[in-house]
């Protein structure tokens, strides 16, 4: 199992734009076999950090994900949201495995 992590840098005046952008994924990722953990917006702190977890079987499975993402009509729509609202900043995406007792 493998998590990964994305933290956005957004703009704070397209919040809004960027939580629209959220939502198209969440289905995306669980179509192609992912779980998704949820978009996490700013509340306190930092108005311009976002957050998202999402869960693959393995980092394989994510780069197949990820890899069919680029050919995907409703991915690359959500791709171009991004691009011409300008909600996203910028990001950086790191990769976790859990440990459990």
């Amino acid at each position: 199992m493998i998590t990964c992590y994305i933290k956005y840098v957004i703009d704070p005046k397209k919040t809004p734009e960027f939580e629209q952008y959220a939502k198209m994924w969440i289905p995306l990722v669980e179509r192609f076999g992912g779980q998704h953990n949820g978009y996490f917006l700013p509340a306190e702190g930092a108005n311009n950090i976002a957050l998202a977890l999402f869960t693959f079987e393995s980092l394989s499975a994510y780069e197949e994900y990820r890899n069919k993402s680029f050919d995907d009509p409703d991915c690359l729509h959500a791709f171009d949201y991004a691009d011409k609202t300008g909600c996203i900043i910028s990001y950086e995406r790191s990769f976790f495995r859990p440990v459990f007792s």
